[in-house]
């Protein structure tokens, strides 16, 4: 019997036992209760919408350019000799025409002068050629000399003729040798920096130049786009329309200028599958400067009424590419879109919207097809009332005390309210002691 009760007190041990482990066994495998979070099952997500409307979408093409110069001139002497005296500044713009450097003249001065003196011992040659041909006209017809003699003076008339022609073109490359020992502008530009000093010698085939003329004002931009931009820009520009072109600096925040499309290059690069255009800018503010490096805005087209949404509100997935649709129950459907144009901010949709329809734009990444959605209320202004009487310039209305001199009567015990100062003619509470 003893036996028996000890058998019975172990299992009824062993038995606790196992209840307390199959009890801590389900209670670290059970899921933890969900909180009721702020997007629990069933509740309504905030997002932002945005109304598709009716606008234009420009067809922008963005590229990376070069600020080159239309005309580019290296200034040199045609002639040799001594420079004498040099009349620009480094940087300074000149016109075309503009003295720039002197030669020294006086050795083609000289050769000058004897050119037009040889020019001049021929004519008189000629001329006394020619009298002597005249007599020997009359005394051929008088048959007093030999036919023979006639005509070789008239071979030496032809002769001095010859030899005046001569002097004439000597006595023109003189002159122009003369010319040659004034430097001018070749151009409009501006000159960069010296490179040659005065009192140097210099010849037709020095390395340096004397200096370097650039045309700023206009001024281009060369920058390539890809083949497939290629026939919209070459079918605006067959039509005659002057296509916008806008350039920015570096950051893309500053605007340098806007220009207009001028041509584009006779081959598509191979290696790169890209064309070459040019841009033309006025440049009066001189912002554009030789070699400079901008980003390109090409307004290649405009795109007409088209429904425009913000580029925000469209997703891409398992459908293809969709929006949220805002519905009047405040849900969402999933609305499968066919894209147009995009400017970067708005992007155009072809089909699948119509104007008017709410899309969102905000809180995209915790919604699904047919969820509950709290579109944002707008906060009402509150009408401006009409003015306090006896009011006072920092706001506060007189009689009333400050805020600060409020909580200094509250903290001494003595503030409005309960526990405030009593009126006047009301005697003060005693406290029994």
């Amino acid at each position: 019997m003893k036996r028996l009760r000890t058998l019975l007190g172990i299992g009824f041990g062993l038995a606790i036992v196992a209840g307390a482990g199959w009890y801590i066994s389900q209670s670290s495998t059970a899921p933890p209760a969900r909180p009721a979070g702020r997007f629990a099952a069933g509740a309504a997500v905030p997002v932002g919408v945005a109304t598709a409307t009716r606008g234009d979408i420009p067809i922008v093409l963005r590229a990376l350019g070069t600020v080159t110069p239309i005309q580019t001139v290296n200034v040199k002497t045609q002639i040799t000799g001594q420079l004498v005296d040099v009349y620009f500044k480094e940087g300074q713009m000149v016109k075309q025409g503009d003295l720039l450097a002197q030669v020294d003249p006086r050795p083609y001065d000289v050769a000058l002068q004897q050119v037009i003196g040889q020019q001049q011992r021929d004519e008189a040659l000629l001329k006394n050629a020619q009298a002597d041909l005249e007599r020997y006209r009359k005394l051929v017809a008088q048959d007093s000399i030999a036919r023979q003699q006639y005509d070789t003076q008239v071979s030496l008339v032809r002769q001095y003729e010859a030899a005046l022609v001569v002097d004439q073109a000597q006595v023109d490359a003189a002159r122009l040798n003369v010319a040659y020992t004034r430097i001018v502008a070749p151009l409009t530009g501006k000159i960069g920096l010296r490179m040659v000093d005065k009192g140097n010698y210099v010849t037709m085939g020095d390395a340096n130049s004397i200096c370097v003329i650039i045309q700023v004002q206009p001024i281009s931009v060369l920058f390539t786009i890809p083949e497939d931009s290629l026939p919209l820009v070459r079918k605006r520009l067959k039509t005659g329309e002057n296509l916008e072109v806008r350039v920015l600096d570096r950051s893309q925040k500053v605007d340098l200028g806007v220009g207009r499309l001028d041509t584009t290059d006779n081959v598509i690069d191979l290696t790169t599958g890209t064309v070459k255009l040019r841009a033309i800018f006025d440049n009066t503010d001189e912002s554009l400067f030789p070699n400079q490096f901008v980003n390109v805005r090409l307004l290649a087209d405009t795109v007409k009424d088209a429904v425009v949404v913000p580029v925000a509100a469209i997703q891409r997935g398992q459908p293809g590419t969709f929006v949220y649709l805002a519905k009047a129950d405040d849900s969402v459907e999933i609305r499968v879109v066919e894209l147009g144009a995009t400017d970067g901010e708005k992007v155009a949709i072809r089909k699948g919207l119509q104007v008017g329809d709410q899309v969102v734009v905000d809180g995209v990444d915790r919604l699904r097809d047919g969820a509950r959605i709290r579109k944002p209320t707008p906060t009402p202004r509150a009408p401006a009332g009409p003015p306090v009487a006896n009011a006072r310039p920092d706001g506060q209305t007189q009689g009333a005390p400050a805020d600060g001199q409020r909580r200094r009567q509250q903290a001494n015990g003595d503030g409005g309210g309960a526990g405030g100062p009593n009126p006047p003619g009301r005697p003060t509470p005693q406290t029994n002691q």
